[in-house]
């Protein structure tokens, strides 16, 4: 090239040019997205993940049940993760003797999906006489919150039933607030991820709660 020097002529028009750079950026992205797409898709990262997440000790009983509210549709019916969350509450209810279930969880609008989940414990025999409704939080930490004025004056254990990836996050925020609970996490990611049809559901959900706790960790809540 007329007036360029030999190795600035290869900067220009070689590595250093946008074309050049950009392409490299592509495949490396591409790359990036491939190496995801078999993490998720063939090994058991998943599980890894939603494993740590959950942690290790586990409460099998006690006398007051927190049942922390999951997702929820458009019509006030109860999500995947509120449902999984409702039935494993009834089941843990009949089998470690507890005297109270507090189910906690608003929504933006419609019915507050804490109302949809007490109602799905009635009809599967849980006296409503024993079930506490919180239906005025929309986030972990409000679940927290309203939830120790709602327990204030009942006695005994606590244990704290959510999703397993959610465990993490939630245990702390109570803790945080004064609410010393027992864990009681249940398979909600860790079963879909032993199907390869509900892998990519699970992570997103694993990608979505570790941001959440990066905030909640930023924002000293945890």
């Amino acid at each position: 090239m007329l007036g360029i020097p030999e190795r600035e002529s290869r900067r220009v028009l070689g590595h250093g040019s946008l074309p050049a750079r950009a392409l490299r950026v592509c495949r490396g992205t591409l790359a990036g997205l491939g190496l995801v797409l078999v993490l998720v898709t063939v090994t058991p990262v998943d599980a890894w993940w939603a494993e740590i997440l959950e942690g290790h000790s586990y409460s099998a009983d006690g006398d007051v049940l927190i049942v922390l509210g999951g997702d929820s549709l458009t019509d006030g019916v109860m999500g995947w993760h509120s449902y999984v969350r409702a039935d494993n509450a009834v089941r843990n209810y009949r089998e470690g003797g507890f005297r109270f279930i507090v189910v906690t969880g608003g929504s933006p609008s419609g019915q507050p999906v804490a109302a949809a989940m007490a109602d799905w414990m009635r009809c599967h025999q849980v006296p409503p006489g024993n079930i506490l409704v919180e239906t005025a939080s929309r986030s972990t930490r409000e679940n927290a919150l309203y939830t120790r004025q709602l327990i204030g004056s009942l006695p005994g254990r606590k244990v704290l039933l959510t999703s397993d990836f959610h465990m993490f996050r939630a245990r702390r925020v109570f803790s945080k607030l004064g609410v010393e609970t027992l864990p009681q996490p249940i398979p909600d990611v860790s079963k879909r991820a032993s199907y390869r049809t509900g892998r990519w559901s699970a992570f997103v959900d694993l990608v979505t709660e570790s941001v959440k706790i990066g905030y909640y960790w930023a924002r000293d809540w945890i």
